[in-house]
């Protein structure tokens, strides 16, 4: 991995090499990276799992075995641009499918507690139209979903 640029740190109670495995197995451009372990000086035990570094959709991240004193919130999110409903289906279907919690608006928890926003790029043309009716038509409807469905927000945009 390379030094430039930004990496997110995830903070995990145990889980950091799990969740890095399975958050490359389903986002494309995705790859693990070193796995750092804990050596006799600790803090944790020697030979477990201090952090793992990955990619997914070209993101870099490491995730890092920190303990339970910090948890995931609200307060942070990262946005999935999907290109077709394909695409939402398939982030959205995978996050709750395992074991995630489906959220208002297109918001998704996974299975670890991390907030994730499926979000069609087509819904931010949608919500930003000089038209300030078709974007409240589209607005409105967005706020009654929890998965977002390209093809009802289009027919919303539209007035149908």
């Amino acid at each position: 991995m390379s030094a430039e640029g930004f990496t997110t740190c995830l903070w995990f109670d145990g889980q950091a090499e799990e969740a890095a495995h399975y958050y490359v197995s389903f986002f494309k451009n995705s790859r693990l990276g070193r796995i750092g372990r804990y050596t006799e000086a600790g803090p944790g035990p020697a030979g477990s799992v201090l952090a793992a570094e990955f990619v997914a959709n070209g993101q870099r991240f490491v995730a890092l075995n920190g303990g339970p004193q910090f948890t995931f919130d609200e307060a942070i999110s990262f946005q999935i641009h999907c290109e077709d409903q394909a695409e939402v289906d398939h982030y959205w279907n995978r996050f709750v499918e395992d074991g995630g919690e489906a959220g208002p608006c297109g918001w998704v928890k996974d299975r670890f507690g991390l907030s994730w926003q499926v979000v069609p790029s087509r819904l931010i043309d949608l919500i930003s139209d000089p038209d300030p009716v078709k974007a409240a038509r589209t607005t409105q409807a967005m706020l009654g979903m929890s998965k977002l469905d390209i093809g009802a927000l289009e027919k919303a945009y539209a007035g149908e």
